[in-house]
């Protein structure tokens, strides 16, 4: 019989899967996190089971946070299994399960009591946040902290009841230092470039339109690490819960599904302490920029340009889409010549080694990772991993013809249909504008240029307009097939 996952029935689940070593009743917290989706409890919280499994550093256990429907949600499922979570490493010739047992609480979703409390106690050193790349109030055109987004306009008019994690984080930061305590550092944990900087951005910039006084202390006294996360972790579904049972028989209301391979790279500035983490395999450099630029780049690059002509397909999995011949040339064309050529050195690092080991993720057949999560929220990711590329292509006099077609992508992408006229679902925060624009921009490419705020100089830029009309004019009369071809023919 299947076994319901719980701290009382973690000495039968052994017998099939990894288990904490340590006396989970001995964790004390140390990190508060925000947003305990798949991606956290598949990357932090196994670093410190891991750390934890060593018996090192047990005061410095995990408390989930959150501010949205979902996060009560997934508190819900996790208090209903003692803060316990099972993750399903998945490589093409092996499977292998594991319990994590890092967090010990979650704090009740809209009880500001508790989590300013929490945030306050000085047991917590840390405060740690994976809220996605678009959930940090960037203007995209600018990358500038939106200091008139209405969520942040809310939480400045009113400091002491905070809706947003950056306002929570704020309140937080105000109890201690009226009360004489030391900040804790705030560690974002998402695929942001300067994530440390955003962050800071972020939580001084709320803080200035409180009281700029409070804005210099956070500038000056909060330490805001950047750092770079990787791990391909899908979203959980039936099929994840159902095959954890099968082969395992492990009942978990949210396990995580990801790959075997982790990464993690850290600035080490942690002035109120930090674990242990360089013993489990977290690196930590003085600069952390070249290896999360490489990263965003090439990884998140390239899975935005898989994304859409997959998409457009009709191709469900990602494993699927490197399986398909025109869309692995596609990405193999648009990494060697156009992505990779303008990441800067990484220390210690091969960049077309670095391409190849993302060519093997990509493809593996485990993951089932959907092409639709790939294609989530175009209008925050292009900007980010997409056309940064293309900016410096066309700063140096190169072309960008691949970058102009991966966009251009996007955008036919963005009409809603396939080419096999099966309707897209929305997919995006901004889905209607997009769905508008990409109609008008059958018949006009340049009206989804129109989008500065997006864009930014790209839209009035020459050469990238014309390598993007063609691009878009291409998948409209020949279809996402033919245009590939003409690609990677070297003929559009």
């Amino acid at each position: 019989m299947p076994i319901p996952l719980s701290a009382e029935d973690l000495p039968e689940i052994a017998a099939s899967a990894g288990v904490p070593r340590y006396e989970r009743g001995s964790l004390t917290p140390g990190i508060v996190h925000f947003g305990v989706g798949n991606f956290h409890r598949a990357h932090q919280a196994v670093y410190l089971d891991s750390l934890f499994n060593l018996g090192l550093d047990h005061d410095w256990a995990l408390v989930g946070a959150g501010v949205r429907a979902n996060d009560a949600d997934m508190r819900e499922k996790l208090l209903g299994q003692d803060y316990l979570t099972t993750v399903v490493e998945q490589e093409a010739d092996k499977t292998s399960a594991r319990v994590t047992g890092a967090m010990i609480d979650f704090l009740p979703v809209g009880d500001l009591a508790a989590i300013s409390e929490t945030l306050a106690d000085p047991s917590v050193r840390i405060v740690s946040l994976t809220v996605t790349e678009g959930g940090y109030y960037i203007d995209p055109a600018s990358q500038r902290f939106d200091a008139g987004h209405p969520d942040i306009v809310a939480d400045s008019a009113n400091p002491e009841a905070p809706k947003t994690v950056f306002g929570l984080i704020l309140l937080g930061l105000q109890l201690r230092r009226e009360r004489g305590l030391q900040p804790f550092t705030v560690m974002s944990c998402d695929n942001i470039p300067g994530n440390g900087h955003v962050t800071q951005n972020a939580v001084a910039g709320l803080a200035e339109l409180i009281n700029p006084e409070l804005a210099q202390w956070v500038r000056q006294a909060v330490a805001f690490p950047n750092g770079m996360v990787d791990r391909i972790t899908p979203a959980t579904g039936p099929r994840e819960r159902a095959a954890l049972e099968a082969d395992f028989g492990i009942v978990d209301a949210w396990p995580v599904f990801c790959e075997e391979f982790k990464q993690w790279v850290l600035e080490d500035h942690f002035p109120a302490g930090r674990p242990a983490l360089e013993k489990v395999g977290v690196q930590f450099v003085p600069d952390v920029a070249p290896y999360e630029h490489m990263k965003i780049r090439i990884l998140n690059g390239g899975h935005a340009t898989i994304a859409y002509p997959a998409g457009l397909l009709d191709i469900h999995f990602v494993h699927e889409a490197m399986e398909h011949p025109l869309v692995r040339a596609f990405l193999e064309k648009v990494e060697r010549e156009e992505i990779v050529p303008v990441v800067p050195p990484v220390p210690d690092t091969d960049l077309g080694d670095y391409y190849k080991l993302i060519e093997r993720r990509f493809s593996n057949p485990k993951i089932g990772d959907p092409i639709q999560r790939l294609c989530l929220d175009g209008s925050n990711r292009q900007p980010k991993f997409i056309l940064p590329s293309a900016a410096d292509r066309l700063a140096a006099g190169q072309p960008v013809t691949g970058l102009a077609l991966v966009s251009a992508l996007w955008a036919r992408y963005c009409y809603g249909e396939s080419d096999s006229g099966k309707p897209i679902p929305p997919n995006d925060p901004n889905w209607e504008r997009l769905t508008a624009l990409a109609t008008e921009a059958k018949a006009d490419p340049v009206g989804w240029l129109s989008m500065g705020d997006i864009f930014g100089p790209l839209a009035t830029d020459p050469t990238y307009v014309a390598a993007f009309t063609t691009a878009l004019k291409s998948l409209w009369t020949r279809g996402t097939k033919a245009t590939l071809e003409a690609y990677l023919g070297g003929v559009l």
